[in-house]
């Protein structure tokens, strides 16, 4: 169940072609002194001018002064008023993307040094104060969560699934390519599931299998020094054995790991729990099985979500991601 965003925006920039010939140094001697002064001014007047307009430019891509990130003005974002702030009116269902693994919230390491993401993660904390946001928000209408994961960890999907399942505004959920494992438990808090025929979705079940380097060391000459109090503290170290003792109880923890992700499938779904059981075997199934199953509602894109969404609000929706 549980195996360990980038936009891009694009800006149209015209293109200004300039002869930088009539720039070159060997070409000041062709002048007279008097034509080499009007250049000089022509030349002082366009680096002014260039200024100005890098200054205007900056800002409206968001870049601030000459490529500094703290120039940033919202006046030049879509629906924004200098008195009213945000015009509400052009947004009314909120777009939250669930995509990659599934963690409660995103370590320093995964990063880089300009503060983006290096791996495809989304973290819970994230996705639920989205989902809170939506909920104070008296403009928005209904709250869209779209899916492309293939699983991560229990208490993530749970937190997720719980916001959705609080919400008291309608919740639609769109299953992508994959909405497995701890996605789909997040997913089961909405109160519609779409996927496409070909999504894979399901997934039910909790592993927390590793690598055992112990014998690899052994053939390489390194020894485990085990320096530690306390039964089990060291337990699941890659570089010692797994004990028989230690392995019961780890599977300890996924049995119920396992039991509470059917508990909270069969409740969030209204499904029986021993159907729910039945299928919770760690295999997926593509949309058109899993609707036949009960786990999804529907089969549809975004078109079909957004006509769901249209219809629960009474009105054209606008959705904000």
């Amino acid at each position: 169940m549980f195996t360990k965003l980038k936009q891009i925006f694009t800006y149209p920039i015209c293109k200004y072609k300039i002869n930088y010939s009539k720039f070159n140094p060997r070409n000041f001697k062709k002048l007279s002194f008097k034509k080499s002064i009007k250049g000089l001014v022509i030349l002082i007047i366009f680096l002014g001018a260039f200024i100005v307009v890098k200054d205007e430019l900056s800002y409206q891509l968001g870049i601030g002064y000459w490529g500094e990130e703290d120039g940033y003005s919202a006046e030049f974002e879509e629906g924004y008023d200098e008195e009213e702030g945000y015009d509400e009116e052009t947004c009314n269902v909120m777009g939250i993307e669930l995509r990659g693994e599934l963690m409660t919230y995103i370590t320093p390491d995964s990063l880089d040094q300009d503060g983006n993401l290096i791996y495809d993660e989304v973290a819970s904390e994230d996705i639920v104060g989205a989902i809170n946001f939506a909920e104070e928000d008296e403009a928005t209408k209904a709250i869209f969560l779209e899916i492309d994961s293939y699983g991560g960890y229990p208490v993530a999907g749970e937190e997720v699934a719980k916001a959705l399942k609080n919400a008291k505004k309608p919740t639609v959920v769109l299953i992508r390519e994959g909405g497995l494992s701890a996605a789909y438990y997040a997913a089961t808090g909405g109160d519609i599931i779409f996927a496409s025929k070909n999504s894979d979705v399901g997934s039910i079940g909790v592993t927390m299998s590793y690598l055992d380097y112990a014998e690899q060391n052994k053939r390489d000459g390194l020894t485990y020094n085990q320096l530690s109090v306390g039964k089990f503290k060291d337990s699941g170290d890659p570089d010692k054995p797994l004990t028989s003792e230690e392995k019961a109880y780890f599977m300890r923890d996924v049995e119920i790991l396992n039991e509470n992700f059917i508990k909270d499938v069969a409740e969030n779904r209204n499904m029986d729990i021993e159907k729910v059981r039945e299928l919770a075997d760690g295999s997926s199934m593509l949309g058109e099985m899993a609707l036949e199953n009960g786990l999804i509602d529907r089969i549809g894109s975004f078109k079909e979500a957004s006509d769901y969404i249209k219809d629960k609000i009474g009105e054209e929706l606008e959705v904000c991601w």
